[in-house]
């Protein structure tokens, strides 16, 4: 069993990672997000996959951390991403 996060309080902006299944994000993220406040937080999906988009993942994300956070629109990543290209797109975010 994983190991429950102490708190998220001490963040404001918060990526989360995955792989896509099937253009969504995988159950067990949805499961995080449900377990948490997220109230005044943002939250930047982002994810790997191999040919699915990213979909309406920002979407479903929104809906269940509700109107007190915001989520970003995310980003997918291919295989060979370098260590730069991650470090700009964070910057472009705030992180």
């Amino acid at each position: 069993m994983a190991k429950k996060l102490a708190d998220v309080a001490g963040a404001l902006l918060i990526f989360i990672g995955f792989p896509v299944w099937w253009y969504r994000e995988p159950s067990v993220i949805d499961t995080f997000l449900e377990s948490y406040d997220f109230n005044g937080k943002t939250i930047v999906p982002f994810c790997t996959s191999g040919s699915s988009g990213i979909g309406q993942t920002a979407e479903r994300m929104q809906e269940i951390v509700g109107n007190g956070a915001k989520v970003l629109s995310g980003k997918r990543f291919v295989a060979g991403v370098t260590e730069d290209e991650l470090k700009r797109w964070t910057e472009e975010i705030g992180g």
